[in-house]
């Protein structure tokens, strides 16, 4: 028996001193799932990961036992990774040392308290997002938030990753809805936040927290707030249009004349064929949806009706709305449509592909696009084994939107390599187009661990404000090694 066995058997026997047996779980099937999320899917899938296993998957009860187990990972240079949901894309759940510990927050599952007449809802943080869905649902309310891992996703990942939902453009992202939160800290310390509508009592404190990816603290309950539902009003609008420049300015001059669709989008057309396969014509597709109040609808769907009209030469038709309202109903994915995708990986050499979301203003955000395309058509060197380039806008601001990326390829190399043959080479130039024109390289995803090579690009003058935050609350840098903050050791999985 090698030096570290002994060293993670130990680690094991004083976990099992912190929480009870059963709430440490180590066997190799959990520590291999554990040791990546979804953003080396392929790799994962066809078992040839090359990164370290975590030395435990632990499920602690409560704050209290949190605290505990993060002091001891403190004292002990002890990697810690924070998971509650396990649907991170970009990388943030992966293990990059050889002693790490997964707290898992899956079993802190209670709805603490909805209280309709104040407009929000206390939950632990492995409540599942669709749990407080479906009770706010019966009393006539909802979260307002629908990110497409909606059926599984669950609030503690949710904040900590700045999340956002598919009907964001009304409701607002993560950000916009959490009230106040408790987290842990390394050293054990517990803040609690209050739940107040708002305050001028310095610095916003809620942003340390949101967004940090586990590098800071670890989240164990969150105060959100709740929105009335009118699911009777809703309505729905779809257009075929020329270009995504097209569907850009349509939605600009939804957003700048005030008006707030729940969603609003622009499809290229390779985009728009896997979803609109249908009735895309080989165009760009545009669509909104407006709901609330019935006199909200209303107005929002003229405004709507508006800019389509202010716009309309580049407008190719309008398209029945129950097309789009029959594609909204199916599109969250559950843990069926993960274990398919997983299965089908196993079973043949491919996948459903990647998606890298930027943002930027109105101004830039189709100069990104374009160049990106450009660069990724002309210089990318495996670009006959592109099997769909394209994207969409499908989170605007008053001033600006995000665009997401997608592309899919053949797989015409060892799962080992395909990161760093296809995806890596992919990612990097919508970064560098991104940055170069002052967009953000990450809308909503997070950094993850593999982009955090342009962390300090991203922030430039301001890095020294984040770095400062990871100095002050994790000196010792035990709090999810690798995420957002670039480290050395990562290269080798990077590169």
């Amino acid at each position: 028996m090698n030096s570290e066995t002994l060293v993670k058997e130990a680690i094991i026997k004083d976990v099992k001193k912190i929480v009870a047996e059963e709430q440490v779980v180590t066997d190799h099937a959990t520590l291999y799932d554990a040791a990546s999320d979804r953003y080396r899917k392929y790799m994962k899938a066809k078992g040839v990961l090359d990164n370290p296993l975590p030395t435990a998957v632990v499920y602690p009860n409560n704050a209290e036992e949190v605290k505990e187990l993060l002091m001891y990972c403190n004292d002990n240079d002890i990697n810690v990774i924070p998971r509650s949901g396990q649907t991170a894309t970009e990388g943030g759940l992966e293990n990059w040392k050889d002693l790490a510990l997964v707290i898992d927050g899956s079993r802190m599952n209670k709805i603490l308290k909805i209280d309709p007449y104040n407009m929000q809802a206390t939950v632990q943080a492995g409540v599942p997002l669709q749990a407080l869905e479906d009770e706010l649902r019966k009393i006539g309310y909802t979260t307002g938030h629908s990110p497409q891992s909606k059926p599984i996703a669950q609030y503690g990942g949710l904040v900590a990753t700045r999340s956002i939902g598919q009907f964001s453009t009304l409701y607002g992202g993560i950000e916009d809805m959490v009230v106040g939160l408790e987290c842990v800290f390394p050293n054990g310390h517990i803040s609690r936040i209050k739940n107040i509508s708002r305050r001028a009592g310095g610095p916003d404190i809620r942003h340390i927290v949101i967004g940090n990816e586990g590098t800071l603290c670890y989240i164990t309950e969150v105060t959100v707030k709740i929105f009335k539902y009118y699911p009777d009003n809703n309505k729905f609008f779809g257009y075929l249009v020329n270009d995504v420049e097209d569907g850009v300015k349509v939605l600009r001059e939804v957003m700048v004349n005030g008006y707030r669709p729940s969603v609003a989008r622009t499809y290229s057309p390779e985009d728009a064929r896997q979803h609109f396969y249908h009735f895309y014509e080989g165009k760009c597709v545009l669509i909104f949806m407006a709901e609330g109040p019935e006199g909200i609808v209303e107005a929002t769907g003229k405004g709507i009706e508006e800019a389509v009209e202010k716009f309309k030469d580049g407008i190719v038709k309008q398209v029945d709305s129950q097309l789009i309202e029959n594609w909204f109903n199916q599109l969250n994915w559950t843990q069926q449509t993960i274990d398919d995708e997983i299965q089908g990986m196993i079973d043949n050499d491919k996948h459903d592909g990647y998606t890298t979301e930027v943002s930027a203003d109105w101004e830039t955000i189709t100069k990104i696009y374009n160049n990106v395309i450009n660069r990724i058509r002309n210089e990318f060197p495996r670009a006959d084994d592109l099997t769909m380039l394209g994207g969409h806008s499908s989170h605007s601001y008053l001033n600006g939107t995000n665009m997401y990326f997608v592309y899919n390829y053949d797989i015409n190399c060892e799962p080992e390599d395909e990161m760093k043959i296809y995806h890596h080479p992919i990612q990097a130039i919508i970064v560098e187009e991104t940055l170069k024109l002052g967009g953000s390289m990450c809308h909503h995803h997070g950094i993850g661990k593999y982009r955090n090579e342009w962390t300090k690009e991203e922030h430039q003058s301001a890095y020294y404000m984040l770095e400062s935050l990871k100095e002050v609350f994790d000196p010792k840098g035990v709090m999810s090694f690798g995420n957002i903050y670039p480290v050395q050791e990562g290269l080798k999985y990077q590169k």
